[in-house]
């Protein structure tokens, strides 16, 4: 009996092992939580196979677009329904500069759609959403080596973004409607500025797009903000990861071709998904982000 009451009260002064202090919500479930690293509640969707203490799960970011939200964004991606088949968890959080009646994204040095540079002042996204990921990966709710993001418009520029500044922490990115390879030349808006990406790692990209979108057009035409066309993203980022040959052009079916840039370093390969129909909306089949994703990890260096 004194050896079970001396058990109760460890238990009571140490209650939890790391995986048991996920802060996420009941599986199946979204909620908007407190997480370590953020500042404020973030929208977080756990899925139905999570268990509290179980294996770390895989992690999508899910960035809104322009003036938009991150709880909008979960609604109108369907994405959470992808979660509960495939096992991920799904974290969609706002941007850090307030913008209409949501946010948007700080790309250090491009416009937001309201036509102005992000401040010293504005939250550094980048920073924001790692710290998010390392609070996930502490507690044990997330595999450091299944991280991932995807966004929407301003989402998917920001997606891309990642991709060029923290790319050990990402093991793939899918930018929808928003694909970028850095800054556009201030000179010429319609190339792009190889010094302004320049990843540590080669990072395995699928993008999303429609041949009708308006806003983000694929040949550009939008200033700073979307100088160049998203074929030039494309070959920037098979230049990025070392790719031997591409763009080989399939069609998946009549309404959808595809994009693909092969033989790249760590098997980082580029790929494109073009729905002819679509505009400037989430146009994605959510089953091919996830094969794309689930087919990559990221080793994370030490140090």
């Amino acid at each position: 009996m004194r050896k079970a009451i001396c058990l109760a009260v460890v238990a009571a002064m140490f209650p939890a092992t790391a995986a048991a202090q996920c802060a996420l919500p009941a599986a199946g479930e979204t909620a908007s939580v407190a997480l370590s690293g953020a500042q404020g509640a973030v929208t977080v969707h756990a899925p139905s196979a999570y268990r509290a203490g179980g294996e770390p799960l895989p992690l999508v970011f899910l960035l809104h677009g322009s003036g938009s939200t991150g709880a909008a964004m979960l609604r109108d991606s369907a994405l959470a329904a992808t979660a509960d088949a495939e096992g991920f968890i799904v974290v969609a959080p706002d941007a850090g500069i307030p913008l209409e009646r949501g946010f948007a994204w700080n790309i250090p040095g491009v416009p937001t759609v309201a036509g102005e540079i992000p401040g010293p002042d504005d939250r550094d996204d980048v920073a924001y959403l790692g710290g998010i990921a390392d609070a996930l990966v502490a507690q044990g709710c997330v595999d450091p080596e299944r991280v991932y993001a995807t966004g929407l418009s301003g989402g998917g520029r920001m997606t891309s973004w990642l991709g060029c500044a923290d790319s050990d922490r990402y093991a793939a990115i899918a930018p929808v409607v928003g694909l970028r390879a850095g800054r556009a030349l201030p000179e010429n808006h319609a190339q792009v500025d190889p010094a302004s990406c320049r990843p540590d790692n080669p990072v395995p990209v699928i993008a999303f797009a429609g041949t009708k979108d308006r806003t983000n057009p694929l040949w550009g035409g939008q200033g700073m903000r979307w100088g160049y066309s998203m074929p030039a993203a494309e070959r920037r980022w098979a230049a990025l990861n070392g790719c031997e040959w591409g763009p080989l052009v399939t069609w998946i079916d009549e309404d959808t071709y595809e994009h693909r840039f092969g033989a790249c370093e760590d098997g980082a390969d580029v790929v494109s998904r073009m729905e002819v129909e679509g505009g400037h909306s989430w146009v994605v089949d959510n089953g091919v982000l996830w094969d794309f994703f689930a087919s990559h990890r990221r080793s994370r260096k030490s140090g």
